[in-house]
């Protein structure tokens, strides 16, 4: 495994092991992205080998620009439009319909495509240094914790990984928001963007059926620690159940656990997405019985780290 700061050179070196067909892990402004060149199929299946990630889940593909985005996608309807005019680059996916060049690998057989123009430094560089856009899910094993800084890449999928760019930790936390683009607009997944924030260029969103799968991150189990998650109120738990878990608030304190943690004193979302993983990270690796964690405010980031609890709990018998 070779991880290297993300300087000019590095980045140089990472698009050529891209472009001879390689994966590299790379920061973005949302979180730690695994990289293939998309319009290469024996790349992109590394991607799932990788991340031992089943192939009917689709990949975001990551464009630099606008000339980049038209080899992607086939048409851009004028709310897609609007959304990239005021979102991109950022943690914006929108779902569009693909061209037919896109392998069907990339898109689990779908028409459609995800695709999102990152505005990280590091992720433009590399774009444009690959010269093509790149499928890139998160650089993570399958269905557990998002990485947010570099060695949680590491740790995860270790030597797995041509190369791993290590650009600090990611800004924002969580992974984009995703948004299906047709008659009607419908959040997949919610994300480092707000809703309220897209409905107040589209209108109101749709929400897809419990089934849906057009998108990463829509399984009912995804985004799980190995150490059980149970969603609860911690104000609740007898003091007997306190001693061998942890507890993770967005600003109280709770007495009686093994470790507590709050994700923003301040009750601030945007800080407490910032860390959320990061403290999730922190907290499985502590060997521990369970992590409690106290339900967040059900708007704006709060309704993606909700999303993400509950995904991560599901399952889970305790």
């Amino acid at each position: 495994m070779l991880v290297l700061a993300a300087d000019s050179r590095s980045i140089a070196r990472a698009a050529r092991v891209l472009q001879r067909g390689g994966v590299v892990a790379f920061p973005t402004e949302t979180v730690y992205g695994l990289g293939a060149l998309a319009f290469t199929p024996a790349a992109v299946a590394r991607i799932f080998e990788v991340k031992r990630r089943p192939q009917f889940d689709p990949l975001i593909v990551h464009v630099l620009n606008d000339a980049m985005l038209s080899r992607v996608v086939a048409s851009m309807p004028h709310a897609a439009k609007a959304l990239g005019e005021r979102f991109w680059p950022g943690p914006l996916t929108l779902v569009l319909p693909k061209r037919p060049e896109v392998p069907d690998l990339v898109t689990a057989g779908l028409s459609t495509v995800a695709v999102r123009m990152p505005s990280h430094p590091v992720a433009r560089a590399l774009l444009e240094a690959a010269g093509a856009p790149l499928a890139a899910p998160s650089a993570n094993p399958f269905g557990s914790l998002s990485p947010t800084r570099a060695h949680h890449v590491a740790a995860g999928l270790g030597d797995e990984v041509d190369l791993i760019l290590d650009g600090g930790r990611a800004e924002h936390g969580l992974e984009s928001t995703i948004v299906a683009i047709g008659s009607r607009c419908e959040l997949l997944r919610p994300g480092a963007i707000e809703a309220e924030a897209i409905e107040a260029v589209v209108g109101p969103l749709d929400l897809p059926a419990a089934a849906d799968s057009r998108a990463p991150g829509m399984l009912p189990q995804h985004y799980a620690p190995a150490t059980a998650v149970r969603l609860v109120e911690p104000a609740s738990v007898p003091a007997y159940e306190r001693g061998s878990a942890a507890v993770l608030a967005l600003r109280e304190e709770f007495d009686g656990y093994a470790v507590s943690r709050r994700l923003s004193p301040a009750g601030d979302l945007r800080e407490a997405a910032a860390r959320f993983f990061e403290i999730l990270h922190e907290l499985d690796g502590l060997a521990l019985e369970r992590i409690d964690v106290q339900p967040m405010p059900e708007h704006g980031l709060g309704r993606a780290m909700m999303d993400r609890l509950r995904r991560a709990a599901a399952g889970r018998r305790l």
